[in-house]
Order: C-alpha cells, then sequence, then structure tokens
C-alpha cells in the first residue's frame, strides 16, 4: 500500500522517469516542452518566496548537460491560482556548466612591464587625482618596501658597477658628500659621478645585524621568519645581551639626533614602529616622535609614566567632523547614520548616553525600583565609557605624537617596555630593528637591492621599448629623494615611479601640532634639496605616495 502523500509534496519524486531523461539528453536533442511540463508537477522548493530558488545539488554531475549560449527564457508562469509551490519542479534545476562572468580578467602572456605594474601595485581604493606639476614633490615619511622606475630611456649605467665606483659611493655616503650633477647627463653610462652617486643613494643603516632573518618589515611578520634559525629564543642569557647592546645603540641615536648630526630613525617592534624626528623637520621647533599603531593599554602606560602626546591624526577627524555638521546639519546627521563602520566614525565618541552615565543609580531610588533592577558593577561602567577610544586601537588614527622632551621621557619608556619584544613566535626575544640614514654606534652598513629589466611596453599603435628599475628593500624617505635627483638627470626628466608603501608606516605623515620651526641641520648628512624637502610639513595625512611621475623635469603624484 502506497503512503499518502504529504502536503507539499510531489508524490511521485522518487521515481520521477521522465524528468531525469529530460536533463540527461544532449543538448542538440530537443524535447517537447508540453510533454516535459506534464511529465514533472512537482512543488517549488520550500522557503520564503519562490524568487530565493535554491541550487540544485546534483548539477555538478558529469552527465548534465550543457545549456547552449542563448537568450534567457523565462520561467515558467505560476498556475492561475497564484500558489508558486505548483510550479513545474524541472525550472528550479540549474545546468552543471553554467557560463559565469570571470571576476578577474588574467593577463595574456604578452603583456607590458607597464600593465603588470599598474595590475600589481594599483591601491586597493581608488586614487586621488593626479596633483599639478611641481618642481618638487612632498615628503613622505612612509618606508617603502618596492619602487619600480619605468622609462623609455635604458637604465644600463646603473648595472654592474665598477669595484672603484662603488667604493667612491660608500666613502661620498660616510663623509656626506654632496654630487652636483648637470639638468640631463648625455652618456650616463659613462658618467662616474652620476653611477657613485647612485650607489651612494642606496646606503642606510642598520641594527641587529642577522643576515638570515627578515629585519623588515616586523609587523606582520611571524609568518616569513617562521623556521628560521633562532639560537636566542629559549635562552635567556643571550636575550639579555641582545637587549643591552640594543639599548647601546637605541641611545647612540637618540644621542646624535639630539645633536642634530641625525635627522630621523625609525624603530621597528614586532607590534608598533616608531618614527623620531630631529628638531626642524616636518615643520617642528623641537624633536617629535611618532608611535604607531598603539593600543589603550599603550597609551595608558605612557601616560602613567608622565609622557605627554597628542592624536592628531583623531583630532583631526573630530574637527573635520564638527565643521561639516556645522555647516550642514542634516548631512552631518545622514553621515553619523549611514558611516558607522568608517575608519575615521569608528575613532570618534558620539553624543549618548553613555557620557553621562557617571555611576550613580539615584533615579532608580526615585522611582523606587532600586532594589528590583540589577545593576551593572563597576568594571562593565568603565569598559562601556572607553569603548570610543578602544576602537582606534590598531588603525591609523592610533598615532601618537610625542613632542619636545617627551621624547627622552619615551626613550626611556621603550628601553624598559616589555611589550617592545615579543614573548613568544617566531620573534621572541629578538630586539626591534633599527634604520637610519647615518652611521651609529653598532648600526651595520647595508645597500638597497636594485637591478634592470627590459621589456616591450604597448602604446598606441604598436610597442615600444620599456625599461625599469626595482629597487628593494627598507626605502627611507631621503633614499626616494635621493634616486629622483639621480634619475632625473640620467632619464633626461622623463620616468615614472611605482612605490610600495608599508601600510602603518604611511600615518607617519600625520601634521605635527607645533609647526613653523625653522632649525639648521648642516651636517646630517643628508643632501641639501633633500633636507629642504624634509623640513616641509607634511601634507599627505595618513596617505602615502603610490605613483610619482617626472614630465619635463615637473613631478606629479598620486596617493
Amino acid at each position: 500500500m502506497a503512503a499518502p502523500a504529504e502536503p507539499g509534496h510531489s508524490p511521485g519524486f522518487k521515481k520521477p522517469p521522465a524528468l531525469l531523461r529530460l536533463k540527461r539528453k544532449r543538448p542538440g536533442r530537443r524535447s517537447d516542452a508540453a510533454t516535459a511540463a506534464g511529465a514533472a508537477a512537482a512543488p517549488a522548493p520550500r522557503g520564503p518566496s519562490a524568487a530565493a530558488r535554491r541550487r540544485n545539488p546534483f548539477s555538478s554531475l558529469d552527465n548534465a548537460p550543457r545549456r547552449a549560449a542563448a537568450a534567457p527564457q523565462p520561467p515558467a508562469a505560476a498556475p492561475a491560482g497564484g500558489d508558486p509551490s505548483a510550479a513545474p519542479f524541472w525550472q528550479f534545476l540549474e545546468p552543471a556548466c553554467e557560463e559565469k562572468p570571470s571576476s578577474r580578467a588574467e593577463p595574456a602572456e604578452s603583456s607590458d612591464i607597464l600593465a603588470l605594474s599598474k595590475d600589481l601595485h594599483s591601491p586597493l581604493a581608488v586614487p586621488r587625482a593626479p596633483s599639478s606639476p611641481r618642481q618638487e614633490f612632498p615628503a613622505d615619511w612612509s618606508i617603502k618596501t618596492r619602487a619600480l622606475f619605468v622609462s623609455s630611456q635604458p637604465f644600463s649605467w646603473a648595472e654592474h658597477l665598477k669595484a672603484q665606483e662603488e667604493a667612491q659611493g660608500f666613502a661620498q655616503h660616510c663623509r656626506a658628500t654632496e654630487t652636483t650633477l648637470p639638468r640631463s647627463v648625455q652618456e650616463p653610462r659613462l658618467c662616474t659621478e652620476l653611477r657613485c652617486a647612485f650607489q651612494q643613494s642606496l646606503v642606510y643603516w642598520l641594527h641587529p645585524s642577522l643576515p638570515w632573518l627578515p629585519l623588515f618589515p616586523r609587523l606582520g611578520a611571524d609568518r616569513r621568519m617562521a623556521g628560521k634559525a633562532c639560537p636566542w629564543a629559549q635562552d635567556e642569557a643571550l636575550q639579555q645581551v641582545l637587549m643591552s647592546d640594543w639599548s647601546v645603540s637605541f641611545t647612540s641615536l637618540y644621542n646624535l639626533l639630539r645633536a642634530r648630526l641625525c635627522p630621523y630613525f625609525y624603530v621597528c617592534a614586532a607590534q608598533f614602529s616608531v618614527l623620531f624626528r630631529a628638531a626642524g623637520l616636518a615643520g617642528s621647533a623641537v624633536p617629535t616622535a611618532a608611535v604607531v599603531p598603539t593600543t589603550r593599554g599603550l597609551r595608558d602606560a605612557m601616560r602613567s609614566e608622565g609622557i605627554e602626546f597628542s592624536l592628531p591624526l583623531l583630532e583631526e577627524s573630530r574637527a573635520r567632523k564638527q565643521k561639516n555638521s556645522g555647516e550642514s546639519l542634516g548631512a552631518g546627521t545622514a553621515d553619523g547614520l549611514g558611516g558607522g563602520s568608517s575608519v575615521e566614525d569608528a575613532g570618534e565618541p558620539t553624543p549618548s548616553d553613555d557620557d553621562d552615565d557617571d555611576g550613580s543609580f539615584s533615579w532608580l531610588e526615585e522611582m523606587g525600583v532600586q532594589d528590583e533592577v540589577k545593576k551593572p558593577d563597576t568594571l562593565s561602567i568603565q569598559l562601556r565609557k572607553e569603548k570610543h577610544e578602544v576602537q582606534v586601537d590598531h588603525r591609523p588614527e592610533s598615532l601618537v605624537l610625542v613632542s619636545g622632551s617627551n621624547t627622552f621621557t619615551l626613550l626611556n619608556f621603550l628601553i624598559s617596555c616589555r611589550s617592545l619584544v615579543a614573548v613568544a613566535g617566531p620573534q621572541a626575544g629578538l630586539p626591534p630593528t633599527l634604520l637610519s640614514p647615518v652611521a651609529f654606534r653598532g648600526g651595520t652598513m647595508q645597500t638597497l637591492k636594485a637591478r634592470t629589466v627590459s621589456g616591450r611596453a604597448r602604446v598606441q599603435g604598436g610597442f615600444e621599448d620599456a625599461f625599469s628599475l626595482e629597487v628593494l628593500g627598507p626605502i627611507l624617505p631621503h633614499a626616494l629623494h635621493a634616486l629622483t635627483l639621480v634619475l632625473g638627470p640620467a632619464q633626461r626628466g622623463a620616468f615614472r615611479a611605482l612605490l610600495s608603501p608599508h601600510e602603518p608606516s604611511a600615518a607617519f605623515n600625520a601634521r605635527p601640532a607645533q609647526e613653523d620651526g625653522h632649525q639648521e641641520l648642516p651636517a646630517c648628512g643628508l643632501h641639501a634639496k633633500t633636507l629642504d624637502q624634509l623640513r616641509q610639513s607634511p601634507t599627505l595625512g595618513k596617505s602615502s605616495i603610490r605613483l610619482l611621475e617626472m614630465k619635463d623635469y615637473a613631478y606629479t603624484w598620486k596617493v
């Protein structure tokens, strides 16, 4: 005896003789639609609506037919009664190999250097409009991990430096010798001054020096350091020796900074990075130090040590939002409701009843329900008040700026800070990385890696020769400017640079609070034009330059 049919199910679902045969037929053979509709009259999948169709779990079988490329057919009409469950079952089956548009086109084998470079190094967000041509580009305090220079002129002059040229470049760097090049070099390959200046621009100083470990970047570098030999990980005595040596180098750099013999240096730890700048740089009349990213715990620890600091990016965001809301109250309210997931809104406390909650529940006594309502504990009240401050943690808005004598207090704080060195993972016991443009005690001279590539670039009407120079390593701000001073005359005032910044360091472009300060740094080891650029107040905010182009000896850039 056959089981009674359940409501909402087709009694013939267990043995659909005509239905599956219809799906197994070849695409070339077609059957009568009326026969197929009469053979299968199954209900639609149960759900909130008939429009939300489930994917057929059997559509991936190899014997399923492929739908021919034709215009999509409209779904079968529902019965006159309007019940969507009475629609035929076969209309909800999907073909096995339905063609879907690809999400990203793969580059062809003949892709040119320019196209691939744009594809690989295009920023996630839509870049701003290019700036108007200027004789100088703004100072970018972010550290670049890669720079690709592309030009129509060959970079053969940067290949295979002679031993004498390499030694002369090192000597010019150590003696802080400025090289004056002509506006255009006719034969770059035969110009010894040009090749020595190029070698000079690639030099930087590093501590500690562990050639088998990638010491920059340190943020998020656990995966790259995994499996490397770390003999100090389980040896506390060795960790103390490394940390003592690092403290001497760190103090030496700070003393050079205060004496205006070192323009700036970076401290790159596993959790955050610090940029120390001498007085007179970035428009500040006093030494400054910027820390990013920070957390509420780190900021509270700095306050407990008596370090005064400011949050320039967060304050700028609040001021801009208040100004916008003052100009247009309605537009400001709409932005506050719709932009709750943005970075800037997440870092700003919004007016709410939480600010008036001082922990007193006298209003419950006035209502006479103080014994019936469960009161939150003190810790919950404190966390609720501090939720807005916690929201900026690990974000560019958490940038902390320290000025003046507080930088010396920050120095002592960092030396004794426990969170400065990781206690677990591949970076356990490894002191932070010190990066400097000048020599210091315990520092090791390093050079950026440079290589040239030749290829064909696609242009309107055909192809033309394209030459590129790739520079890898921690490219400091002075190195980027020094490279442009060399490439301008060598490439006849026309080249394009695709820059890959270390994203957390982009927040170092925040504008300091104290500006309009001018201090002389005559013996800091930088070129005079580079020093003039770094003296200017930062204008990039929390962005960094990603595309730098020189045309007719004038710069344009995108962030």
